[in-house]
C-alpha cells in the first residue's frame, strides 16, 4: 500500500484533466509515484553527501532530471 493518498492522485488527475480515476487506477499511480519519489530522493541524497552536505536542497533534486531521471 502507498503512502500517497488515492483520493491526492484522484484530486490531481482531475485538476490537470478533468478525468475521473478508479480506486484501482489511482493505487497504481500512487504506486508508481511512490517509486519515482524514492528514487529521486535517493539521488537527491547521495548528491548532496557528494557536496559534503547533510541538507538535501532544490538543485539535488533537479539534478535528478538533468541526469536524466525518469
Amino acid at each position: 500500500m502507498s503512502k500517497i493518498s488515492k483520493a491526492t492522485v484522484k484530486r490531481i488527475v482531475k485538476m490537470s484533466n478533468g478525468a475521473k480515476l478508479s480506486d484501482k487506477a489511482a493505487e497504481a499511480i500512487a504506486a508508481i509515484l511512490e517509486k519515482k519519489a524514492k528514487n529521486i530522493a535517493a539521488h537527491a541524497v547521495k548528491n548532496a553527501k557528494r557536496r559534503n552536505r547533510d541538507v538535501v536542497l532544490k538543485e539535488d533534486i533537479e539534478d535528478y532530471m538533468l541526469k536524466g531521471g525518469d
